[in-house]
């Protein structure tokens, strides 16, 4: 299977699009998101299969465990030079008529993001087939220790591969993760939040001394904090079976609605390249 990290292509299709001289429009949002799924499409569904589009939900059950969770992303987007009601709005119209025209399951829960349903997705199929993550997100690695799991970056436009997955995870979790507002496990919660607040220094040689020491560390509350975030095993059992049940779900849109939708949507360029969504 092939598992799309949709909000991270969205949003890159988002800022192609602020760029234009149009502007963020439907027509021009719709085309881009469209021509990403039939990208990835073609390059990995002979070897991998289907795609899966993998969304954020409206709500995050990290964040009903650390406050502090992605707390700075309103900031920034109140700062940001993108209208992001607008995208929303936008992004949701085109969404539904995704999931109403298009062959592909598209996954949302609620309370989960898209890496909870690729984590899980990726945890319950790797035995089975071939699964390729499409997302420039790091923390996607730690599934490696998996086998039959690959990752390639849009950004990067190459393969992450990672020699070890278990290193990496413990690594992250002494690190945190400040874009999702994590602190390492030297810090406060509340780090990030406060101005005069910093984190205490944790590079190379102080993540060695907590690698001596580790079994001291990790019963921890700010170890406890940092892997329930962080590691992918963590995922509450009730958001599991919620992904799993609409995974088991068929596809709303089927592959005869493609022709209509690309005509109803005047998407005469996708239409040359219809065969290959």
């Amino acid at each position: 299977m092939i598992l799309l990290d949709n909000n991270q292509l969205v949003i890159a299709s988002l800022f192609h699009a602020s760029k234009t001289e149009a502007g963020l429009t439907e027509d021009l949002v719709r085309h881009l998101v469209l021509n990403v799924y039939r990208m990835y499409n073609k390059k990995f569904s002979r070897k991998y299969g289907n795609i899966i589009i993998c969304n954020d939900g409206r709500h995050y059950w990290r964040n009903e465990m650390f406050e502090y969770y992605k707390a700075n992303r309103k900031k920034q987007r109140k700062t940001s030079s993108v209208d992001w009601d607008e995208y929303y709005k936008i992004m949701n119209v085109i969404q539904d008529e995704i999931v109403n025209n298009l062959p592909y399951k598209n996954i949302q829960i609620d309370n989960a993001e898209a890496d909870d349903i690729i984590a899980i997705l990726t945890r319950h199929f790797h035995t089975n087939e071939d699964i390729m993550i499409v997302s420039s997100d790091k923390d996607f690695q730690q599934l490696q220790r998996y086998p039959n799991v690959h990752q390639y970056s849009p950004i990067k436009k190459d393969f992450l591969v990672c020699e070890n997955p278990e290193e990496f995870l413990i690594e992250h979790i002494i690190k945190g993760d400040s874009s999702d507002g994590i602190p390492n496990i030297l810090s406060d919660d509340d780090v990030f939040i406060q101005e005069d607040k910093r984190q205490k220094p944790c590079g190379k040689k102080k993540i060695g001394i907590i690698r001596e020491e580790l079994s001291e560390w990790t019963s921890t509350d700010k170890w406890n904090r940092n892997q329930q975030m962080i590691d992918m095993t963590m995922i509450p059992e009730d958001v599991e079976n919620t992904i799993l049940l609409e995974f088991n779900k068929e596809p709303v849109g089927k592959r005869s609605n493609i022709l209509n939708y690309f005509i109803q949507k005047n998407l005469k360029y996708l239409m040359n390249y219809i065969e290959e969504f």
